[in-house]
């Protein structure tokens, strides 16, 4: 190993120099140089994009995921850099355990076949919440992460690395100020009450060393503004970059505020769809035939052992055959057609539904005494009512 005892020695006397200058500094007993008001505006505005970057992130961590200790598991993936196992949502939790009780129960009975269709429900939840994690992952923790671990510590070494040049300025400031006044008294009071030539020669000998340590210390003055000017220039630059920075994180958030909207309305239409399935559960559980007591199943069932009771069958065709009816045969005067945007695919969930595609345009309109919630969709020869959470009406 190349163990340099000199260059070691002389990085320990700069550390101790400047640790002596920053204490008398501290102190009051020494003069600091004052940074560009310009930089210390940047600084400033710096500091606070990182102290609430920080904040934000943490916060929004705890949104998205409030278990601290799957947050620690995810914090040492990330570290790792490993790729995180998935991990079942709690909503599809509660799916999967109702969906297992309803086979203990029986899925003919009300109790078991309510069970099923809140327990798919919960599972959709859980999908669209698993989808708002990854989707604010990727476009809103990622670069808050990169901004904290990537561009604010080469910030933060350019600027320990300028406090560094400010205190080198200082230090050959105050040495110049020390030289100039010791060469101005041995200039202000010569000894003239010695007659012999030794004083004489010891006299001017001293003169042109003092003169010498004046010249040393302003050259090595001009060496540390040079780089302290460079250094300051280099901080400056590094620091206007806040500015793209913020206009990255704005990107940013706006993707994260859409990612929550859609969240939002993928939950608020699963639970319309939800709150009516269980009205046809009320509703078939106060029939009087004891085949209508089983609640219809809008979703696939196929995961239980067993097909399911013929009852159940004919119930859940009969409930969807009246609605049908009146989508096709009742005519009902039409309030205005317009034309719509889909923003989300949607699978219909029984023949008076109509599924949509993304970014596809449809004509809309709406019947006296319809759901608000709802419309009426056409495309082409194809009909059927449209949740109005997945649309943009275009003027």
């Amino acid at each position: 190993m190349d163990f340099n005892v000199k260059k070691l020695a002389s990085g320990a006397g700069v550390f101790f120099t400047r640790a002596v200058q920053f204490t008398e500094e501290k102190l009051g007993q020494a003069e600091k140089t004052e940074l560009d008001p310009h930089l210390e505006n940047l600084i400033t505005r710096a500091d606070c994009t990182k102290n609430w970057t920080e904040k934000i992130l943490r916060q929004t961590e705890v949104l998205l995921q409030p278990n601290p200790s799957a947050r620690i598991e995810e914090f040492i993936y990330d570290k790792l850099d490993k790729k995180l196992p998935s991990r079942t949502t709690n909503p599809e939790l509660l799916g999967q355990y109702m969906l297992e009780a309803a086979k203990e129960f029986g899925p003919g009975t009300p109790y078991g076949s309510t069970l099923i269709t809140v327990g798919e429900y919960q599972k959709r939840l859980g999908g669209a919440e698993r989808e708002l994690l990854q989707t604010s992952a990727a476009g809103f923790l990622t670069p808050l992460r990169n901004f904290l671990e990537g561009d604010w510590r080469t910030i933060s070494k350019e600027r320990r690395l300028l406090e560094n040049r400010r205190l080198d300025l200082d230090i050959c400031k105050a040495r110049l100020k020390k030289g100039k006044l010791a060469e101005a008294k041995a200039a202000a009071a010569p000894d003239f009450q010695e007659t012999r030539p030794r004083n004489y020669v010891l006299s001017a000998s001293a003169s042109a060393l003092l003169s010498e340590e004046v010249d040393k210390a302003e050259h090595e003055l001009r060496v540390a503004q040079t780089e302290f000017d460079r250094q300051a220039e280099v901080t400056r630059l590094l620091l206007e970059g806040i500015s793209s920075t913020h206009l990255n994180h704005l990107r940013c958030l706006q993707d994260f505020a859409e990612a929550q909207a859609t969240y939002y309305a993928q939950c608020h239409h699963y639970m319309q769809d939800l709150q009516r399935e269980l009205n046809k559960c009320a509703n078939a559980v106060s029939a009087p035939h004891p085949t209508a007591a089983v609640c219809p199943n809008p979703v696939s069932s196929a995961f239980l052992s067993g097909p399911s009771s013929p009852g159940a069958t004919v119930s859940s065709q009969s409930s969807q055959r009246p609605s049908t009816l009146a989508m096709e045969q009742t005519q009902l005067p039409v309030t205005g057609t317009r034309k719509a945007k889909v923003l989300y695919d949607y699978d219909a969930h029984d023949v008076s539904e109509l599924s949509l595609l993304a970014d596809e345009l449809i004509t809309v309109y709406t019947v006296p005494g319809m759901d608000p919630d709802w419309l009426i969709g056409e495309r082409g020869n194809q009909k059927g009512k449209v949740p109005v959470t997945y649309l943009e009406l275009l003027s």
